[in-house]
């Protein structure tokens, strides 16, 4: 009977594995170069790399464009409280969560007509919000509003308008309904470039619309978080009827 030998670059994954596990490297901390670790373990940087892309895959190893290998840190979930769309206070106003949000004049097309149930070439502004703990992407929004129910002075009052899309809120004036689907998928090219994630891994991703008292549309989000760093949470309020109240 034939036993299969470990390729190289098992090996090695299994090392650098195991200096993690045991805290011999430390979460956060920055990995030799390719080029150091090839050399160390006298290997071509292919296989290295291969090895690296194992524990990227399990999770322990994190790549960062431009800077290096990090080991990740263990991951932490954020509450995402549906039904209002806001992050919960103590995710929140957590000093180590930022945000960077762009903004932009889109014209309304394809989804967005039908999500906004505007038609087709309509103006909109879209806030494409990714929030971070350090390194590491959170989440993800793309928050759209028709041009006309952009609140006064938001583009202006940049600290006030970044604050309350850090939190995925609603921006307008307070909605009459909030209709919110939530599925978990894979992730798009996009979200997977975004949120530094494989594209086998599942993102929980919520489509959030918020309605006037009219029943219009005053705001249409698309917000996708990693699956495994996220829990949402919907609480159902129990309406009494006001028949049997007054009986």
């Amino acid at each position: 009977m034939t036993r299969s030998v470990p390729s190289r670059h098992h090996d090695i994954a299994d090392d650098l594995r195991q200096q993690i596990t045991t805290g011999r490297i430390k979460p956060g901390e920055r990995l030799p170069s390719e080029a150091d670790l090839a050399d160390r373990y006298k290997v071509s940087t292919v296989t290295l790399r291969s090895a690296l892309a194992v524990l990227q895959g399990e999770g322990l190893v994190e790549k960062i464009h431009g800077k290096g290998n990090f080991v990740r840190r263990p991951p932490r979930k954020i509450v995402y409280v549906g039904g209002w769309g806001t992050l919960d206070p103590w995710t929140a106003a957590d000093a180590a969560l930022r945000v960077t949000v762009r903004t932009t004049s889109v014209p309304a097309d394809g989804h967005l007509t039908t999500l906004l149930k505007v038609p087709t070439g309509s103006p909109l502004t879209e806030f494409f919000c990714v929030s971070h703990e350090e390194e590491s992407p959170r989440g993800l929004a793309r928050i759209y509003i028709p041009h006309d129910l952009l609140p006064a002075g938001v583009l202006d009052d940049e600290p006030s308008w970044q604050e309350t899309a850090l939190r995925l809120a609603v921006l307008g004036s307070q909605p009459a309904t909030v209709r919110e689907t939530v599925c978990a998928r894979p992730p798009t090219p996009d979200e997977a470039s975004a949120l530094r994630t494989g594209s086998s891994k599942t993102v929980l991703a919520i489509t959030r619309v918020a309605t006037d008292t009219t029943g219009r549309v005053v705001e249409a989000a698309l917000l996708a978080f990693p699956g495994d760093r996220v829990e949402a949470v919907f609480t159902t309020h129990h309406m009494t009827d006001e028949r049997q109240t007054q009986g």
